[in-house]
């Protein structure tokens, strides 16, 4: 039997260590190490010869340190045929500079595709540079709009719309060049809207596969599975796959941090999926 001394000594030290370890896992794990979410969609298997889409949400890019350069090595490493970057990637008027590094190195001929997030708009970005910037590095970026690639003799048309909260989202405009595809994929910053989006469109005649969503940082601090908090334009979506909803929905609990610079049961993450 340990005796009641030892026992004592052995709680006292876990009370002590627990909150070192729970904000060394807040202020630095979460943050530091990008968990990579993979799906096989519409048939697509480990064997099949796929479509593969990353994506990359909410970056709000501070700086090229250690856990950017690894996300960038992974891409190049992937090889996707599309990224998908649903806004947020960056927050700061001054950091344009610095998403432009970041995209720079990336693979060149990697097809990108961008939307706008709320603090593109709230940092005062100013958006004709941003899209001249993405432009330079085989990114392109819509705001209610459609545009259609072509992959493996295969057709995907991406919809972009405008942020909920900084700017002016129209779904309906977005699908006015919308032309049948193989797969569709709508771009929608903040997934709130995505529930007009579903009163708005028809699938009958306009089809989609799914809305890739950010915004959330799935919550970025979570207790046992809660979310005490997430930001406007949340609705009820925090992270991972919405089901119940038509189209269904895949909300990222993206890369950076937002406001506060710690992450807690909501580890940074991107996404691929296979089509």
């Amino acid at each position: 039997m340990v005796p009641i001394s030892s026992r004592r000594k052995f709680l006292k030290t876990t009370l002590l260590i627990s909150p070192l370890i729970i904000l060394s896992d807040a202020f630095w794990f979460e943050k530091f190490f990008i968990e990579t979410k993979e799906f096989f969609l519409n048939g697509a298997t480990r064997d099949t010869k796929n479509i593969k889409l990353v994506q990359i949400s909410d970056l709000h890019l501070q700086k090229i340190n250690y856990p950017i350069v690894q996300l960038i090595k992974k891409i190049n490493e992937l090889q996707p045929d599309l990224i998908l970057i649903t806004g947020d990637a960056i927050d700061k008027a001054q950091n344009i500079n610095l998403l432009a590094d970041f995209l720079k190195q990336i693979d060149i001929n990697i097809k990108k595709v961008a939307i706008l997030g709320n603090w593109e708009y709230w940092g005062k970005v100013n958006i004709n540079a941003l899209e001249k910037i993405y432009a330079e590095n085989n990114c392109t970026l819509l705001i209610n709009q459609t545009q259609k690639f072509s992959f493996q003799n295969k057709t995907i048309s991406i919809t972009g719309v405008d942020d909920l909260l900084g700017g002016k989202p129209d779904i309906e405009s977005a699908l006015k060049n919308y032309s049948k595809s193989d797969y569709h994929i709508i771009l929608n910053h903040c997934p709130k809207y995505s529930d007009t989006i579903s009163q708005k469109i028809n699938l009958n005649t306009t089809p989609v596969d799914f809305i890739l969503s950010g915004h959330t940082h799935g919550g970025q601090i979570n207790f046992f599975g809660f979310a005490p908090f997430v930001p406007p334009g949340s609705a009820n979506y925090v992270r991972g796959w919405y089901n119940n909803i038509a189209p269904r929905m895949y909300v990222s609990k993206g890369i950076g941090t937002s406001i506060f610079p710690v992450r807690l049961g909501a580890r940074a993450e991107i996404a691929i999926f296979n089509l």
